[in-house]
């Protein structure tokens, strides 16, 4: 008789209480991506920089998982989960202290570095932890459980747009780019004062996230984790692997297909509170309200498309929801008004379910190959280091109509991803 507890392995253990202290991760990098994305034009007017120089933080941020994503699944196969979970959350830490000398030497190339340690620390974390819940239980139960532990990412999201919203953004000095501009200009002692205040704000909830992180290492490494699924690393080394998964036409298209589903996520949420402010005249926190809201969509429409997967398959409702973000995002860009970041907040209730989709139809039946391939996908998530940096650059350079914004122009970009999802959705539902 098949095992159908969700948390019991065959081998007859209980492992509700490591999955419930595993799932607690997912929350905490999911805090960490959505306090991060405003500070993009917090930054920019903060320091009086261009939407690309800004735009650096989340290259700085999302390069951090293009870097470490290998490293972290190499380290997990030659060692155990519990010391990849450690050296994730030590690196998260020193990520989040490493602002307080930020700001004080006020430094925007530090900032940059802080971010880079943190997301080395979320990629060790995320390597480790999706194939750690996966293993903890029965594998007929694993997609089940690792739905439940992901469940669990949107709340740290939430909070995080929270935080940067009513600790943050909303504390920033009220002085607009202008009026700093002027400053510099005639008194920039004055500037510098209020520069130096600003960043202290944005400091000191990475310096409490930072404490927090800390407090979760220590129960960590005082907790007795088991150590299950981890393969013995002389059956397949990892050259075999990496040559098989080069060879999988299926797996190499998803990853293009996560790289360019990443960065359409991070450039809608990024420059959501840039096109608020520029098409509508509103405040940067009254912005971030649109990016809780389009975050609450995303996790209804979670729901919504879980339940359409009884019913249709990944291929076709991947092929449909991209339809439907580049339909939305047209809207975005030739729709003035609320109209427009209707249109933008939208596109979330497409992007709901990509991730999840693209990471599926990759990992299928790659057997024991799927530990180091899960990292491949990870790697992906560095879509977002590179592309929300070249719609800054649009959002700096493009002044091509009269009739169109330079920020609604850049959302060309995000269609274009929409674009290659849909032809990887399509290329899928014939290959079936």
């Amino acid at each position: 008789m098949k095992n159908t507890s969700l948390f019991k392995g065959n081998n007859g253990k209980n492992y509700l209480f490591p999955f419930i202290l595993v799932t607690s991760l997912f929350s905490l990098w999911g805090f960490a991506n959505d306090i991060t994305n405003p500070m993009v034009a917090a930054f920019k007017n903060i320091l009086l920089i261009s939407n690309f120089e800004s735009s650096l933080v989340q290259f700085a941020f999302y390069g951090g998982y293009c870097f470490m994503a290998i490293p972290a699944a190499i380290f997990i196969r030659k060692f155990d989960y519990k010391k990849g979970i450690l050296i994730g959350l030590g690196l998260y830490s020193i990520g989040c202290f490493l602002f307080i000398p930020a700001g004080n030497a006020m430094a925007f190339w530090v900032f940059l570095i802080a971010y880079f340690v943190m997301t080395c620390g979320l990629a060790f974390l995320e390597t480790t932890s999706n194939p750690y819940i996966l293993s903890m239980g029965s594998e007929e139960t694993a997609t089940r459980r690792l739905n439940l532990a992901q469940a669990f990412n949107p709340i740290g999201s939430l909070t995080g747009m929270l935080i940067a919203r009513e600790f943050i953004l909303a504390r920033l000095n009220a002085a607009t780019e202008a009026e700093r501009i002027v400053l510099r200009d005639t008194n920039p002692d004055a500037l510098a004062a209020i520069q130096q205040s600003d960043l202290n704000i944005v400091s000191w909830p990475y310096l409490m996230l930072g404490v927090v992180v800390l407090l979760f290492f220590i129960v960590f490494a005082i907790s007795k984790l088991p150590q299950v699924g981890v393969e013995d690393v002389s059956i397949s080394s990892t050259g075999d692997i990496v040559k098989r998964l080069w060879g999988n036409s299926r797996y190499i298209r998803s990853v293009i297909a996560q790289i360019f589903y990443v960065g359409v996520q991070i450039m809608v949420w990024t420059f959501i509170i840039q096109y608020a402010e520029t098409e509508l005249e509103m405040s940067k926190a009254n912005a971030q309200s649109y990016n809780m809201v389009a975050m609450g969509i995303f996790v209804a429409s979670r729901f919504v498309c879980t339940f359409l997967l009884k019913y249709f398959k990944p291929s076709v409702l991947l092929l449909t929801l991209a339809i439907g973000g580049g339909i939305f995002t047209l809207g975005t860009i030739f729709i003035h008004g609320m109209m427009g970041l209707y249109c933008l907040v939208a596109i979330s209730a497409c992007m709901s379910l990509m991730f999840p989709t693209i990471y599926g139809i990759a990992l299928k039946d790659l057997g024991d190959d799927a530990k180091l391939a899960s990292a491949g996908l990870i790697l992906a998530i560095g879509g977002g280091c590179f592309l929300p940096l070249l719609q800054g650059l649009l959002i700096d350079k493009a002044v091509w109509f009269d009739t169109f914004s330079s920020v609604r122009i850049s959302f060309v970009l995000p269609l274009i991803c929409f674009i290659v999802i849909a032809s990887f959705g399509q290329w899928v539902r014939k290959q079936n």
